[in-house]
This record gives C-alpha cells, sequence and structure tokens, in this order.
C-alpha cells in the first residue's frame, strides 16, 4: 500500500502476517519516500510495525510541536550533518546553530524531531527522516548513513509540504493501515492463526 505522491512525500507499507498483541501489530514493511527516494528496508520480513503505526499515531497527535530554530536553515546537508554530529559523535562541537551542544540535543528529541529509525528494524539501511512543523508547513529531511558519521549526500532528500497535506497523509495511512490489519486473520501468541 502507498499513500502519497513517492516523487514528493508518501508512506509505503505492507503486511505480511497480522498478529493480535499489539505490541506486534504486524510483520512487514515502513519505508517513507521523501523526494523521490525511498528510506526503510522494504522486503517482507523487514519489522514488526507497531512502531512504526504508533509513531505516525503520535505525530498526528503532536502536530506543530516539531519545531526548533534552525528548521529554515537553506543547506539541508548542514542539518543532516550536525544532527549526526551532536547525536553520534565521540568529538561534538561546543554548538550548533548557534545553540550549546546540550541545548541542541535536547531539543532533537524532546521535540521529537526524529521520525526514523522509530525504534524497530525497519530503518536498519541507515536511513533518517527529520521532520519540522514550520508555521503551515512541513520540512522533511531524509538520508541515509554508511559506517562513518556522515551522511551520503547522494541519499539527502529534502521537502516542504503544507501540514495539511502532510498531516492528512499521515491520518489516511494510519486509518488505512488500520483497516487493513483489522481485516485480516490474526497469528496468535502461541504462533497458529485465528
Amino acid at each position: 500500500m502507498i499513500i502519497g505522491n513517492t516523487s514528493l512525500f508518501a508512506i509505503e507499507s505492507s503486511i505480511t502476517e497480522a498478529y493480535e498483541r499489539l505490541s506486534f501489530r504486524a510483520l512487514g514493511f515502513f519505508v517513507i519516500h521523501v523526494g523521490g527516494r525511498r528510506y526503510g528496508r522494504r522486503s517482507v520480513d523487514s519489522t514488526m510495525l507497531a512502531c512504526s503505526f504508533d509513531e505516525v499515531e503520535r505525530r498526528i497527535a503532536m502536530r506543530g510541536t516539531h519545531n526548533v530554530p534552525f528548521a529554515a536553515e537553506p543547506d539541508a546537508g548542514k542539518i543532516a550533518n550536525a544532527f549526526r554530529g551532536a547525536v553520534y559523535s565521540e568529538t561534538q562541537k561546543e554548538s550548533y546553530f548557534g545553540l550549546p551542544l546540550a541545548r541542541f540535543i535536547e531539543m532533537i528529541y524532546s521535540k521529537r524531531i526524529v521520525w526514523a529509525p522509530d525504534g524497530d528494524e525497519a530503518f536498519d539501511d541507515g536511513s533518517y527522516v527529520l521532520q519540522f512543523d514550520i508555521l503551515d508547513s512541513v520540512r522533511l529531511i531524509a538520508f541515509k548513513c554508511g559506517q562513518g558519521l556522515s551522511y551520503d549526500p547522494a541519499t539527502l532528500g529534502d521537502v516542504t509540504l503544507a501540514a495539511d497535506d502532510f498531516y492528512g497523509l499521515l491520518r489516511d495511512w494510519h486509518d488505512a493501515f488500520e483497516a487493513e490489519w483489522t481485516s485480516m486473520k490474526k497469528v496468535a501468541e502461541s504462533g497458529s492463526a485465528d
């Protein structure tokens, strides 16, 4: 199932097996398309989908709160590098975009800027998707990282959408996924289908 326009922004998912247990929800894949690039592992057994489903629900509920003073920085690569350096480097800078290191990191997490990875294996391909609410718009910066701390510039996606369009798409995917999951035969925790 694909909801949205893959050349701009879309969520793609597939349920291989549905589960009764909500903390599993389903086995399958969940990927995010930003600017014509795909982020996340797209295979039938990539991940359990509960984290991705719950994170979309959380983002809908937290509409407008993913805001930070550096969100309008025109160079998406600078934001990607700052995020990677501040969060993962052993030798961070003292400040990023005029914010002290501790404040920068605190804002990244308290404002839930990091959409992906979302806590499950869906994004084990080194993908990151950052979300920023800017007035009546949403900016998505997405990229992939290899072994090092730097992002791969060839994988950088940067799009801005109307907030109503972005959050409407999240709602459409959430509802379509829930309807698909609800309609499927469920596997009980013992491993057998009901």
